[in-house]
């Protein structure tokens, strides 16, 4: 049985779909692409069908990531299927937090920088639809610095299951 991973930003068009492909090639790269299915979705349905945004997409290709995208809302039923749920900032956490139909689904919500160690307090990915690149270009870093530790996470949670 795979371990399901979903990340979950605002319109799933930058930050999600961005940590969506870096996570992705991450899990790849580690050798795991067949135990762990990695999805994402918006909390609002308002880029439903849509295709990433295009600072997102050029970023993500001139880092060497692929990104190939559809958007779509995050629903409730969702959680069951799930084992973890990585929001990108903490008014994601809370929506998704209130969203879950049991207390055991909630705690499968995660902020993704919280596996980031040098995060400190400051556990947000912001923003960067209302910016210039340089905001997607530090999006990126902040995804793929935090990226690491949840590999590791995973990876424990993959041996726990072997075990």
């Amino acid at each position: 049985m795979s371990y399901r991973v979903c990340f979950v930003c605002t319109g799933n068009i930058c930050r999600s779909p961005m940590a969506e492909s870096v996570f992705r090639a991450h899990i790849e790269e580690a050798g795991l692409d067949g135990l762990v299915e990695i999805d994402s979705a918006g909390t609002g349905g308002w880029h439903e069908g849509d295709g990433a945004d295009s600072r997102t997409v050029a970023v993500l290709e001139g880092a060497g990531y692929e990104s190939g995208h559809t958007a779509r809302q995050f629903h409730a039923s969702w959680f069951s299927r799930l084992d973890l749920v990585i929001a990108l900032d903490s008014g994601h956490l809370e929506a998704l937090r209130r969203l879950a139909p049991t207390p055991e689904d909630a705690a499968k919500v995660r902020l993704l920088r919280s596996y980031d160690p040098a995060a400190g307090d400051d556990l947000d990915v912001p923003d960067p639809y209302y910016g210039l690149m340089d905001g997607f270009e530090e999006c990126l870093e902040m995804v793929e610095t935090a990226s690491h530790g949840l590999l590791a996470a995973v990876q424990q949670e993959l041996e726990g299951r072997a075990a």
